[in-house]
């Protein structure tokens, strides 16, 4: 397009969701995408410097629900591999932060536009399989936030852009809106396919190249949503895709002088190692790295008496076991009041009971298989805790079988001491414990669920009574970065809920937003006189 135009993206609206309703063309066409990938072995490459490299170190995706069937097999990088990465992104870097920043932000509109498109059943079957989601959890994720991540962060790097200083007759100021000096390195989970393209991808946009080091469970999804940028024009470089061991990274990269910046998602433990790497290498860096990371969660739902039954049940289940609790915002902890656990303990035991648990093929399925052997062995622990334990009772779910998939009932534990072990660690899997407190002691328990766990990520109110919930509020100021008033407390959506917390729960930049987009650039102020002095005296320094 003409360089002598001022281009904008208009606000996007969020991409619609498809029911897979029975009897519809997308659920005919997705079960037969699946069949096809789960019966196919793919080897998987790194992309470096746009070019496919094999090291022939492999790592293997297994399907969660069917741990004995393998569906792909990824290259891992190595030292050589990360640097051959690095040196392909900064050979990259000068002509990319150099395109004009519309042009830049097509190529990720287009792939926002084969996400949505050609590549939806693909981007389900691959994360449904791979990460084991069941439809509606993938359509949400796979599809629909990465489309919103991709076409919001294009409409606000074009806001960012707008935002100019002011000027006087004879001086004009400008801001450059420059990238980092150097590489970002971006570190993906394995839940959510939509962050794994998200954080590559929103520091790129902005004219920064990225190393792109997705969960070795999440490899799968991750390289066909590579492959698709690379489809919408993505120039080589700019992003380089590496599967590798956390360790492998720590070493060779975060001792590089160019790493300008780190976008994580992943546990806190990891991120504190990762802040301490760099503090550690502070004096090599050519500049300060910047860094971005959404960690753990504890995530409450606090009850007040004005609550409605029906509405808190509801919260409970769906806030507590999609997904099988593997979000960072899932729900593991709730505070009821006494009055209304006798209304609905019977209800919400049952509820919880006849959760159908099973593969995600099968759509009447609720939940499906926890990621992985070591994710099976840490939520079961906690399970098995409970059960010793004299302080807590497990009332519903609590089993558990990993012969064919790693399969955790929904399970729901009472406890007698706020400061029980399952209402204070992060256990990421489809466990809620309850803490029943007296009605009388509302203001006092809001206080005990602010200070009971490091984390502040997501949290909510159940309460009819506005006086209750503006208490809630209050007192739970700083106990969640996103929160909900008679809802669960997951399911932030791009565009209307800017996500992410603080405390232990990481640096709160809200993906999906203009202030995550703010972290990737390094503004340059340019201010150009145009009749200058030629005297250094003022007018102060004569006599008279």
């Amino acid at each position: 397009m003409p360089r002598n135009s001022v281009f904008s993206f208009q606000r996007p609206k969020n991409e619609p969701i498809c029911s897979f309703a029975p009897g519809s063309p997308e659920r005919t066409e997705l079960k037969a995408k699946m069949k096809e990938v789960e019966n196919e072995i793919i080897e998987i490459p790194l992309i470096i410097g746009g070019k496919e490299v094999i090291t022939n170190d492999f790592g293997e995706i297994r399907i969660p629900h069917n741990h004995k069937k393998v569906i792909a097999r990824f290259h891992k990088a190595g030292k050589r591999e990360i640097d051959m990465a690095i040196k392909a992104s900064q050979e990259a870097k000068h002509e990319w932060e150099r395109m004009p920043w519309d042009l830049r932000a097509l190529v990720f509109k287009k792939a926002a536009a084969l996400v949505a498109g050609p590549y939806r059943v693909w981007m389900n079957a691959v994360t449904m399989l791979g990460q084991s989601k069941n439809c509606y959890q993938s359509e949400i994720d796979a599809v629909c936030e990465l489309v919103d991540f991709l076409n919001f962060n294009a409409h606000f790097m074009g806001e960012i852009y707008k935002e100019k200083p002011e000027s006087t007759r004879n001086v004009i100021n400008m801001l450059e809106y420059r990238p980092l000096e150097g590489f970002v390195l971006a570190i993906t989970p394995f839940n959510f396919t939509s962050i794994g393209g998200n954080l590559p991808t929103a520091p790129a946009m902005l004219g920064n190249v990225v190393l792109w080091k997705p969960a070795s469970t999440a490899v799968y999804s991750g390289y066909v949503f590579m492959k698709i940028l690379e489809e919408a024009g993505l120039p080589p470089g700019v992003i380089n895709f590496i599967p590798a061991s956390g360790s492998l990274i720590g070493k060779f990269v975060f001792d590089n002088p160019d790493l300008a910046g780190i976008h994580f998602t992943g546990s806190s433990a990891v991120f504190n190692k990762i802040w301490k790497s760099i503090g550690s290498n502070i004096d090599k860096y050519k500049s300060y790295p910047r860094i971005v990371g959404e960690t753990g969660g504890k995530d409450f739902i606090m009850v007040h008496n004005s609550a409605d039954c029906d509405e808190l049940i509801t919260a409970i289940v769906r806030g507590a076991y999609e997904y099988q609790g593997q979000k960072c915002s899932a729900a593991s902890r709730a505070y009821i009041p006494q009055s209304l656990w006798h209304k609905i303990k019977d209800k919400l035991v049952n509820e919880v009971n006849n959760i159908k648990v099973g593969t995600p093929d099968d759509f009447t399925n609720f939940v499906n298989a926890v990621i992985d052997q070591k994710a099976f062995n840490d939520i079961t622990s906690y399970m098995d805790f409970a059960k010793a334990s004299d302080d807590a009772e497990i009332i519903a779910g609590g089993a558990y079988n990993g012969s064919e998939g790693y399969y955790v009932d929904p399970t729901l534990i009472v406890t007698t001491n706020p400061n029980f072990k399952t209402m204070k660690e992060e256990i990421f899997g489809p466990v809620m414990t309850v803490y029943v407190y007296s009605d009388d002691e509302y203001e006092k328990t809001l206080e005990l669920c602010d200070k009971t766990s490091p984390y502040a990520l997501t949290g909510c109110i159940i309460a009819r009574n506005r006086t209750a919930q503006q208490k809630a509020l209050d007192i739970l100021t700083h106990a969640a970065g996103n929160f909900y008033i008679n809802d669960k407390p997951t399911a932030a959506v791009v565009g209307q809920q800017p996500f992410g917390g603080s405390r232990g729960s990481g640096t709160n930049d809200k993906a999906g937003s203009a202030w995550n987009l703010m972290r990737w650039i390094s503004p340059r102020t340019i201010k150009e006189t145009l009749v200058s002095p030629k005297s250094y005296e003022y007018p102060f320094m004569k006599e008279k």
